[in-house]
């Protein structure tokens, strides 16, 4: 199954949920692996080193210094990895409020990394964006 590409039914189906815990973004020298004992949510590789997105509590945990303390949001609709415009409806509608977001497109679904303080009402916005289509 390739996914919905129809951004209609994308933005009417997207149904965002809240995921469970608190994330952080933290970078490791290119060099350095990650330690066994930590399960990154996320991790993608950059010239300046590797950007590792996981719980507050791992990187606390492995005296990881992070930025970015986050929720996720998942838009459970299955989206085409060729959709055109999902992202941009749904960033510019979180822009629009004033709310950041880190977003990453992976095979089944959309997810939203957010502000902690600011989730809530992100899937507030989320689901009216929604139900408005």
């Amino acid at each position: 199954m390739s996914g919905e590409s129809n951004l209609a039914k994308l933005l009417r189906d997207m149904n965002p949920v809240l995921g469970e815990g608190v994330f952080v973004f933290c970078t490791l020298a290119a060099d350095e692996g990650i330690p066994a004992d930590i399960t990154p949510q996320l991790t993608f590789r950059e010239p300046e080193g590797l950007t590792v997105v996981l719980r507050r509590e791992e990187a606390e945990r492995a005296g990881f210094r992070y930025q970015f303390v986050c929720r996720l949001i998942i838009l459970t609709v299955h989206s085409s990895l060729e959709a055109i415009g999902f992202l941009a409806a749904v960033t510019a509608r979180l822009a629009k409020a004033g709310i950041s977001v880190n977003a990453v497109s992976a095979f089944h679904h959309d997810h939203l990394f957010v502000p902690e303080h600011r989730a809530d009402e992100a899937v507030v916005l989320l689901r009216d964006m929604s139900a408005q289509t």
